[in-house]
């Protein structure tokens, strides 16, 4: 009964001051009086980050800070404090837009070596706490500041308060994986979900084509983890894996306005971008259930952690950690992993030895980063997983098979796909697929059909082959029978078949 009376007096306390809060916000202050958001020119005409362009290099974003709310895996509705991508929006309307709008994890920022970032940062406050006054910042976790006023330290660096917005700026000059969060209150701020991925692209991808780095070949499209000058850190695809872990009655604590549990503080939602397992393969932005409480359901899981490449391509795995409470080991199941770097630093010596080392799993704690090399040359096409090896945090909550786990697909790199089977006018049939390199084509006949034995042979020199400009490739048979399928010339062939690649 008492549990009841208190609930109801916290739902009729937010009744009144949510509220009193957006009267205040809409009508106290002239419009954009809050909101100032700075994004100068690039009119240096230097081209500082390789691409060749002179007034691209500047990058320009806009962030806000505030609450909102985020499902688990197991459908849970999550109050959290977050980010929210303001880029675009005018800024007479960022505290409208980005009320509530927290996502988790925060936007990713991926930028480039040479280029110059513009960070606004607008404190939206807490629409369902107008009690708390709570400041913002943001630190850049591993940059090289070289003073400490944009660090986002708050006992180093200013802090933005509520209704308020500064604008962060970043020289960069080191590629590599890295991380962000709000460093006020930086237990309790990154526990309720003030955290994001973030990564720098070296300068060495802009590299002119046939550059020649200590004998391996660049070519335009090339791309690296850092300015290894050898090639060593080449890679086709990459995704950033951030590992995150929420703990369920201290975000009830802070929503319901009771004592915040830190020394009781005990994760039971691990996750990887803020997802828990199997919501971690869901390539579609996952909105909340907001209605639940009576507010408007909001997009807030923009990352998936879906792992797919083609079987032979080099896969960048960007890890990083921001658990507030455990250490996480995490291993891929079936495929070899080679750690390139830790701590957006490249394991090279001074000498340029490599450092590199393969492992089963790695390691990660609280504010950690490494780069990790999946080769797929020798990994027969399928799915694989990428989990963590503490087996109790395969769980979403009291939901088992879930948490902190995730699926690496790969494809074969040449899948068939027929584009056309017709019969010709002069009583041939050309089938038009994908190329097929070193592969050979058959087709098996539905009903007992036996063609002419030159059809199940692709590469037979009998049959006339074409190959196409866009990846594409025919071939006719000049000795098959139309009239026994019943079909005439120009006709999609429409007997059951299978094609077999060997």
């Amino acid at each position: 009964m008492r549990l009841n009376i208190e609930i109801k007096r916290i739902q009729i306390m937010k009744s009144i001051l949510i509220p009193l809060i957006i009267l205040m916000l809409c009508t106290a202050l002239p419009a954009g009086a809050a909101v100032f958001s700075q994004n100068p020119p690039d009119t240096d005409g230097i081209d500082t980050d390789g691409d060749g362009i002179v007034d691209n290099d500047h990058i320009y974003l806009h962030m806000s800070a505030g609450d909102g709310f985020v499902n688990m895996a197991d459908g849970r509705l999550m109050y959290m404090f977050g980010f929210g991508n303001a880029t675009g929006i005018p800024d007479g309307m960022v505290m409208m837009e980005q009320m509530l709008g927290s996502e988790f994890p925060a936007p990713t920022i991926k930028v480039r070596e040479g280029q110059k970032l513009y960070l606004n940062l607008t404190n939206v406050g807490m629409m369902l706490r107008p009690d708390l006054f709570d400041p913002h910042s943001v630190h850049w976790h591993g940059f090289p500041n070289a003073a400490p006023f944009f660090d986002g330290v708050p006992d180093a660096s200013i802090t933005i308060n509520m209704m308020s917005t500064f604008t962060y700026f970043y020289n960069i000059i080191e590629p590599g994986t890295f991380m962000w969060h709000c460093h006020v209150e930086a237990t309790e701020h990154m526990q309720m979900g003030m955290l994001g991925n973030l990564y720098v692209l070296p300068k060495q991808d802009m590299s002119a084509p046939a550059t020649s780095l200590s004998g391996f070949i660049h070519e335009k499209g090339f791309k690296y983890t850092y300015n290894d000058e050898d090639g060593s850190t080449y890679y086709d695809v990459d995704f950033p894996i951030q590992l995150s872990a929420f703990d369920p009655d201290f975000h009830d604590a802070s929503l319901n306005v009771q004592p915040l549990p830190f020394a009781l503080m005990e994760d039971k939602y691990s996750m990887i971008n803020g997802r828990g397992y199997p919501d971690t393969i869901n390539p579609a932005v996952l909105w909340n259930t907001a209605s639940d409480e009576g507010l408007m359901d909001r997009p807030s899981q923009p990352v998936n952690s879906l792992i797919t490449a083609k079987q032979g391509e080099k896969i960048l795995l960007r890890f990083s950690s921001l658990v507030t409470t455990h250490y996480y080991t995490v291993t891929v199941l079936g495929i070899p992993m080679k750690v390139i770097g830790t701590g957006a630093r490249p394991l090279i010596s001074p000498s340029g030895e490599h450092l590199f080392y393969d492992t089963a799993s790695i390691t990660l704690g609280g504010g950690e980063a490494k780069d990790i090399i999946l080769d797929t040359s020798a990994v027969e096409p399928g799915t694989y997983f990428l989990y963590t090896t503490n087996m109790n945090y395969l769980s979403n909550n009291e939901e088992d098979f879930g948490g902190m786990m995730t699926e690496i697909v790969i494809d074969d790199p040449y899948p068939l796909q027929i584009l056309s089977l017709i019969y010709n006018e002069d009583g041939s049939a050309t089938l038009t697929c994908y190329e097929q390199p070193g592969k050979t084509v058959n087709i098996e006949w539905a009903d007992g059909y036996t063609p002419t034995p030159s059809w199940n042979q692709v590469d037979n020199p009998a049959l006339d082959r074409v190959h196409h400009g866009d990846g594409t490739w025919s071939w006719t048979d000049f000795g098959t029978d139309p009239e026994m399928l019943g079909l005439k010339p120009g006709d999609v062939l429409s007997r059951s078949y299978r094609v077999v690649v060997q």
